[in-house]
């Protein structure tokens, strides 16, 4: 693939996620909007290592080892968010202040 083409998939998988981030009320679907949006950016990164030649991958790499860290940070927060309230809806996490 050309680099405009990819760099369209990581702008539409961008947008994507950043239309989950605004829309979601669900944190597990906030989470997975991060995810995508995390993605478009690591796809952008090895298109332009490609091009120039420079350390893509490894910054890939690192990137995934961020993201896998936050979402397990994510999740035990969602796990205590339906323990305290029964449900993942982030307005009642914002409504309920203990």
């Amino acid at each position: 693939m050309r680099l405009p083409d990819v760099l369209l998939l990581a702008t539409l998988l961008f947008s994507i996620g950043l239309y989950g981030v605004v829309t979601r009320r669900h944190a597990v679907a906030l989470l997975l909007s991060i995810e995508v949006m995390a993605n478009a950016a690591n796809v952008a990164f090895v298109a332009f290592a490609t091009l120039r030649g420079g350390p893509g991958e490894a910054v890939v790499l690192f990137s995934l080892v961020v993201i896998v860290s936050e979402v397990a940070v994510g999740l035990a927060l969602v796990m205590l968010l339906y323990r305290r309230h029964g449900d993942t809806v982030l307005d009642l996490a914002r409504e309920a202040k203990h």
